[in-house]
């Protein structure tokens, strides 16, 4: 039975949300499914939405409250026989709401951060009474959903999707990436990729390097992302000062030219709502160091797919670098160990769970 669909994402760039959005559209597309993807005029999303093929509606900027976009958006639900509604982030939730009230759809809200609005009375009412299910992308983000007043049974837990290589790269690949990166084949190479905000904990991945200096003077560092690293003047020098030790790259479109060049993949978030990033590592074979914080400890297992350790200490974030560094063979079995568990949050997993959620509410 085909499933017509509307997704709603307000975000103007294309960052994790935004691609898991692609990856589920790419995947309910093959299976069937008619989708139209509702986004601002001028963001990332519009501009993949639209090269990939994809109907897309685009909100008009300088529409204050997107009053007219609603209107505009609820003649195309109306018209073009919508049965799912499907928010990708909570401004999207309002304007899935009040875009079809009072029409025979179902709304579905996604909830991917764990940080809730300062007037949180109203987040209970907005996800309790506008939408008729939750999906959240850990048990974590589920646990405080339904700590707010938002009935259990209307929470169903999806974890993010990720493309797994087919065959993991070889010594070859590895060598050519760093030398790209002006670095040595001996060298211990550490990576990050994420948004250069202050979440994501970069501050403390450089913190760590210079506590390494001593211990483990061949520790590199690459950090990878959206965002421009330029606009936090405290970010800036720490990366100065460490000279060729560090490269900064500004986005990575091909994870395969970035991935394969690393040893160990770090993700020093101070809040985290799964760990996709992680996930993408582990399907590389990479072992991951990160923070025991959100969602990530559903992602890394302990002492088997990589370390866990406290957010906010470099101190804790160095010792666990160094440790996995002084025994390589027990750093290659982690990232063995972590390519099988990457396997369990493949995107097809992920795809067949919503279209799943969407058959059981039409």
């Amino acid at each position: 039975m085909r499933i017509r669909i509307a997704h709603i994402d307000t975000g103007m760039y294309l960052r994790g949300g935004q691609r898991q959005l692609l990856l589920l559209a790419r995947g309910l597309r093959a299976r069937g499914h008619e989708q139209l993807m509702v986004c601002c005029e001028g963001s990332g999303l519009e501009a993949r939405a639209s090269q990939e093929g994809f109907q897309v509606f685009s909100l008009p900027p300088h529409d204050p409250a997107h009053a007219f976009g609603i209107s505009l958006l609820r003649q195309q639900i109306t018209t073009s026989g919508t049965e799912i509604v499907h928010a990708h982030d909570g401004r999207g939730q309002t304007l899935a709401w009040l875009a079809s009230l009072g029409l025979p759809v179902r709304r579905v809200a996604s909830r991917r951060v764990t940080f809730f609005p300062a007037d949180r009375w109203t987040f209970p009412l907005k996800y309790r009474y506008t939408c008729h299910a939750v999906v959240t992308v850990s048990e974590y983000i589920r646990t405080l959903v339904v700590r707010t007043g938002v009935p259990r049974e209307r929470t169903v837990v999806i974890p993010d999707g990720i493309e797994l290589p087919l065959n993991l790269p070889g010594a070859a690949e590895k060598s050519r990436i760093r030398k790209s990166w002006g670095w040595r084949e001996e060298d211990f190479v550490l990576g990050q990729l994420g948004a250069f905000t202050a979440e994501k904990g970069q501050d403390i991945a450089l913190q760590a390097l210079v506590r390494l200096a001593e211990r483990l003077p061949g520790a590199r560092l690459v950090l990878a992302g959206d965002g421009s690293p330029l606009r936090d003047h405290a970010f800036l020098p720490s990366v100065r000062q460490q000279g060729e030790r560090v490269r900064v790259l500004a986005g990575v479109n091909d994870l395969g030219d970035f991935l394969p060049g690393l040893d160990l993949f770090l993700m020093p978030s101070k809040s985290e709502g799964l760990g996709s990033s992680a996930l993408l590592a582990m399907a590389y074979g990479l072992p991951v160091v990160g923070s025991r914080v959100g969602g990530l400890p559903e992602v890394i297992r302990e002492n088997e797919t990589g370390w866990l350790v406290p957010p906010g200490s470099s101190e804790a974030l160095a010792d666990a670098i160094a440790l996995a560094a002084g025994d390589r063979a027990r750093l290659m079995q982690c990232g063995h160990n972590g390519r099988k568990r990457a396997e369990g949050f493949s995107a097809d997993i992920m795809v067949s769970r919503t279209e799943a959620l969407y058959r059981r509410l039409v």
